[in-house]
């Protein structure tokens, strides 16, 4: 008989990582905040491209370049687009481009605040394993370990009881996965058939759950 609890979280990040940049308003670094808006430049049938950002202090702007002198026929019609439209879900894939965004600052503040939603796969009726997958839609730097405790309602020295003591282990196994940042495509299996709180840690790992 199954005694696997299965679990789906898609793990949302709330904020974009905010690169420090020059601000010619305030005269020093200064992080810089996207603005969720896309400027284009047409130059016959050249095209250039940047995503708009902000100083959080004076609300300078800074543009990112995108893309330059691009062949508009050459363009993926899909990406003109969502250029041209500022799609939300197309500009936060840019904002999140992490070594895109290295390569044009200084310094990159980056957060780990998110959404987590909770998707139950399979719940045999007298379950005693928790197997978790993980999607990750965009790259978070949210440590693994935080995520677990915050979301299982637990201690992190609890947890990292549970994982020295083989009754937490994460798939695919790396040196301190339990302390990396949370990657996309983990499976996270946690044996609870000897904690009493057993139910407490079912709901809230499966809390805010929606059908499948």
């Amino acid at each position: 008989m199954c005694n696997i609890l299965k679990v789906r979280w898609t793990i949302n990040p709330r904020t974009a990582p905010q690169p420090w940049i020059a601000c010619s308003g305030c005269g020093c670094l200064k992080p810089f905040k996207s603005s969720g808006k896309i400027r284009l430049n047409a130059n016959g049938k050249k095209l250039d491209a940047w995503l708009v950002y902000r100083c959080t202090d004076c609300d300078k702007t800074w543009n990112r370049t995108l893309f330059e002198r691009q062949t508009i026929r050459d363009l993926n019609p899909l990406v003109l687009e969502a250029m041209q439209g500022n799609d939300r879900e197309w500009i936060r894939a840019r904002e999140f481009d992490l070594d895109a965004v290295r390569r044009k600052a200084q310094r990159i503040d980056e957060f780990a605040d998110a959404d987590v939603q909770k998707e139950v796969l399979d719940e045999p009726e007298s379950w005693t394993m928790l197997e978790i997958d993980l999607v990750a839609t965009l790259p978070i730097s949210a440590r693994l370990d935080r995520l677990l405790a915050s979301e299982f309602g637990i201690s992190r020295s609890r947890l990292q009881a549970l994982h020295e003591g083989a009754k937490l282990k994460i798939h695919p196994d790396r040196a301190d996965a339990i302390r990396r940042r949370v990657k996309d495509g983990s499976r996270i299996v946690v044996d609870l058939s000897n904690e009493t709180d057993r139910h407490f840690i079912w709901k809230a790992a499966t809390s805010g759950t929606e059908a499948g």
